[in-house]
């Protein structure tokens, strides 16, 4: 067995991608560890329910031995074994987001020699994780473009606090024939059109509708065409996001609502991402860049240098970036 690695929870960020990268890479690269400090910068620092299911989903295909995997703990010793295929299903428990619990298994499973299916219960629109369009549109085409061949599906909006989301993946082994070594995203291309979507679950439509408005007011420039999704969810919610769609990718931002945050506030929050992203003049926007990392270094070898090394203009290398790639780094040296 490789010597265990030591990982501090508390570097760079302090957040969960930390672990969630550890967790993934672990089980590829066969290399046990241990890590303290788990969200240390965090409000509420340790594992909460959504790390929890990663932890244990990953586990799970992978048979790892596990101490410390329970809610608030600040430890966790991980020893992987083989990755097996398969039939897995889920559930966070909470409205923990459920397309972060994908992003940590998925690399796993497409190291996999069968073929998986996954289903994920739990949040699908929730604050501080990629809602299901960027998950979908954003994220997923740069891994096929990679070589991977994933479907996904959602079934069922989730938002917070009542949850009822659920998600489905389709997840064939990656073959190192497949792999496009010429992948680069330096270039958007042409603009080709794009949307503002307001989405509502079990509140007045109004709100989804003034929400793309004042996206569209604001953004007239780009003549985006105005959507309105009645989800159908357990409980009340609210997200708006703007897609881009240009010649060789999409862009989505988002912005969750909340009982305390006014539409105006969520639509301006889409507005100023926009802004900031077009006005940076990159092809990756800087939520996507730090999570095509690990995609970037198990399907083609990619990892370490600078952005540009690894075939991608972004528009800012942010903490968050900076701390999954010195995780990687911990890993694959």
């Amino acid at each position: 067995m490789k010597n265990i690695l030591t990982i501090d929870g508390s570097q760079g960020e302090g957040g969960g991608q930390i672990l969630r990268t550890s967790l993934s890479l672990s089980a590829i690269t066969q290399t046990p560890f241990r890590m303290v400090n788990v969200r240390a910068k965090r409000e509420a620092p340790g594992l909460k329910r959504q790390h929890l299911t990663c932890v244990r989903a990953v586990a799970e295909v992978c048979g790892a031995q596990v101490e410390g995997d329970e809610v608030g703990s600040l430890t966790l010793s991980f020893a992987p074994g083989p990755i097996r295929g398969g039939e897995y299903r889920f559930d966070v428990g909470t409205a923990g987001s459920t397309t972060l619990v994908a992003q940590t298994v998925l690399p796993v499973l497409l190291m996999a020699d069968t073929p998986s299916s996954v289903t994920i219960s739990g949040g699908t629109h929730v604050q501080w994780a990629p809602i299901w369009e960027f998950f979908a549109i954003a994220y997923l085409p740069q891994l096929r473009a990679m070589g991977a061949e994933v479907e996904a599906e959602l079934v069922r909006h989730g938002f917070y606090p009542a949850a009822g989301g659920e998600i489905r993946l389709s997840i064939k082994p990656f073959e190192k024939a497949r792999a496009n070594q010429s992948w680069s995203f330096t270039n958007l291309g042409d603009f080709r059109g794009g949307r503002a979507v307001g989405i509502v679950s079990n509140i007045p439509r109004v709100i989804a509708e003034n929400e793309a408005e004042i996206v569209l007011h604001k953004l007239s420039d780009l003549s985006l065409r105005e959507e309105v999704l009645q989800a159908q969810s357990p409980g009340p919610g609210n997200c708006c996001f703007a897609q881009l769609d240009f010649a060789q990718a999409s862009v989505v931002v988002s912005e969750v609502g909340s009982y305390n945050r006014s539409r105006k506030a969520v639509a301006n929050g889409v507005v100023s991402q926009l802004k900031h992203f077009l006005k940076a003049g990159a092809a990756v926007e800087e939520h996507l860049a730090d999570q095509l990392l690990v995609p970037l270094a198990v399907l083609l070898g990619r990892h370490g240098g600078s952005p540009e090394e690894l075939g991608m203009t972004i528009e800012k290398e942010t903490l968050h970036y900076k701390t999954n790639r010195d995780v990687i780094g911990r890993f694959l040296c």
